[in-house]
């Protein structure tokens, strides 16, 4: 049973403000309470999370998500959308399903990411990311997996994706389009000042551990689903793994993986 929904909306989208209201009103209307995630306290937590965006604004509901260990839906008004599914037009028929209990749920994979040094930890649906951000400078990053050397990387950053994210940045640096059900992770340079693009596909048991070279002085920022996750020097490492925690993405049609593919990237690329 569904009886409080979490909101989650871009704010700078006129459209999500739009539709969140009509699905807020809606909600209502059934006795389902529903309130902004990022702005409101609960003393109870929302049986699923709701957002209104493109794919950024779904990762930050992902967060919640996590948390929460509930589900997911997205609410399409961004440009690609390849996890934001539902059409707003549509959105009163789609919510009348999930309180009726019509809707599926699919099971997405995670990034466990950690920092040594802070002895913070994150998790991410789509990548992890170490980054020059903003500096002019390249940076110099190794890459370790199950304790092998991997490369030493000149570049503007390396991604670790999911399958789920292997859609996203890690697509635009050159990296491979992985079916959502490989169990595996990505890792993709940016940039990288070489003559060889080097991506790999690795296990999703094997454990990545990224070294920010300490032989020169340098910085870099660590991004988890594009959100910092915190500043890091000369001689900082991450370390990357899989892990059982699971994502439950929403379903109300049919998943086309590769049609999706075909839609969002060869049709709204041309």
């Amino acid at each position: 049973m569904i009886h409080t929904v979490g909101l989650i909306l871009n704010p700078k989208n006129a459209e999500a403000a739009k539709y969140a209201q009509k699905a807020t009103s809606f909600l209502k209307n059934k006795n389902v309470e529903i309130f902004n995630v990022q702005h409101e306290q609960r003393n109870t937590a929302p049986d699923l999370i709701l957002s209104f965006g493109g794919d950024g604004t779904l990762l930050k509901g992902a967060r919640y998500a996590m948390e929460y260990e509930i589900p997911l839906l997205g609410v399409n008004l961004g440009t690609v959308g390849f996890l934001t599914e539902e059409d707003p037009n549509e959105i009163e028929t789609a919510l009348q399903k999930i309180i009726d209990g019509n809707y599926q749920t699919e099971k997405r994979s995670l990034l466990k990411i950690s920092n040594p040094k802070t002895s913070d930890t994150f998790y991410a649906l789509n990548d992890a990311v170490i980054t020059r951000g903003g500096y002019a400078r390249l940076i110099r990053v190794e890459a370790f997996v199950n304790q092998k050397e991997y490369g030493v990387f000149t570049a503007d950053g390396i991604i670790v994706a999911t399958p789920t994210g292997s859609t996203g940045y890690s697509l635009s640096a050159g990296g491979p389009i992985v079916e959502p059900g490989v169990n595996c992770m990505i890792i993709t340079p940016v940039c990288v000042h070489s003559m060889q693009h080097c991506p790999c596909v690795v296990s999703g048991e094997a454990n990545i551990r990224l070294l920010l070279r300490p032989e020169r002085e340098q910085t870099a920022e660590l991004q988890i689903d594009g959100q910092n996750g915190g500043m890091l020097e000369a001689g900082d490492e991450i370390l990357v793994s899989g892990t059982e925690k699971k994502i439950q993405l929403i379903r109300l049609h049919g998943y086309d993986f590769f049609g999706l593919v075909r839609r969002k990237l060869v049709e709204w690329g041309s």
